[in-house]
């Protein structure tokens, strides 16, 4: 079975809020967002292949400093990440997925913890912002929590510094692995968007 590839990995603290996140960059994204912010990760073998045995090693090498892993992407091969998803569960880690589309494979729901939707349209804003198509989910409480990333009217209202600092960070990881799932299907239906 090929690999994910990955581009870039980092451990990150503001794209899931509450969790110290193990972040892969996975390559070949066929949004092609206009925009974005890891456009060299377009190319499917950009980086180097994310095998299981890999997977592994990187979540033993983090082993008590991280309590999830994210992927920014990869639901373009479904079969594999859900091969790693599964892996990162076994050691006892939270998962997320930053996805472009409306809503992820189904078979992968189940293995995730949380969930951002919504492909980067730069004119809408990025997550958090009133206007922005992007949503993040708590896929355990069932609840949509995009307001957590959004600023403070102390930060809105200072020149830049803070206020653009924050979108900053939050456009990279939205404009890579825009998610545009915006609802869970669960036994009562679609999750809401509580925007």
């Amino acid at each position: 079975m090929p690999d994910l590839y990955f581009y870039a990995e980092q451990v990150v603290w503001q794209e899931v809020p509450g969790e110290t996140s193990l972040a892969f960059t996975i390559s070949g994204c066929t949004l092609g967002c206009k925009g974005c912010h890891s456009a060299q990760s377009w190319p499917a073998n950009a980086g180097i292949p994310l095998s299981p045995a890999l997977l592994l090693e990187k979540l033993q090498k983090y082993r008590g400093l991280i309590s999830c892993v994210l992927f920014l992407g990869g639901e373009w091969q479904p079969k594999l990440l859900q091969q790693l998803l599964q892996l990162c569960k076994k050691q006892g880690l939270k998962t997320c997925l930053y996805t472009g589309l409306d809503s992820p494979p189904p078979g992968l729901l189940p293995l995730l913890d949380y969930l951002k939707t919504g492909r980067w349209q730069a004119e809408l804003g990025p997550l958090g912002h009133p206007g922005s198509n992007q949503r993040f989910y708590d896929l355990n409480l069932l609840q949509e929590q995009s307001w957590k990333f959004r600023q403070t009217a102390q930060n809105s209202n200072s020149k830049n510094s803070v206020a653009t600092q924050s979108r900053t960070n939050t456009a990279t990881i939205s404009t890579t692995i825009t998610t545009t799932a915006t609802t869970k299907t669960t036994s009562e239906g679609l999750l809401p968007c509580n925007d």
